[in-house]
């Protein structure tokens, strides 16, 4: 059996980098770690991490192919991130002009949970703790 310790990574392709990084940075909070632009590649690669922790890779490519997108849609499903409190995260959220879908409630846990989407329609999950 392979022996996983934790989750490296998650790699995300935007299709407007400066859009998506402020997205991440400024709207989410998360901290640049580095910032590369691959001259051959005419792309950035975006390092952030989430209280310290490494945890995405924002990559922009020219003329990258759409993705269909959805919480449902086959594939990867979404990112999601605890918060303490779902409504002040709506709020806030509300205040830069973003959508949020209505609060679901998880019938395992009993914990609010809804989503937004990134700059790409990228869903994001935002998981009450």
């Amino acid at each position: 059996m392979i022996s996983i310790n934790k989750v490296h990574h998650i790699a995300i392709i935007c299709s407007d980098y400066q859009k998506s990084k402020t997205f991440y940075t400024d709207i989410l909070g998360l901290t640049i770690i580095r910032e590369i632009y691959r001259e051959e590649r005419e792309s950035y690669k975006l390092d952030l991490a989430l209280n310290g922790v490494y945890i995405i890779e924002l990559f922009s490519f020219i003329n990258p192919p759409q993705r269909k997108s959805g919480p449902e849609a086959t594939g990867l499903r979404h990112l999601a991130f605890e918060v303490n409190d779902m409504g002040q995260t709506i709020d806030f959220l509300s205040s830069k002009n973003i959508a949020s879908e209505a609060i679901r409630l998880d019938p395992t846990t009993n914990k609010r949970f809804t989503f937004i989407a990134d700059p790409d329609n990228l869903p994001i999950e935002f998981y009450e703790k």
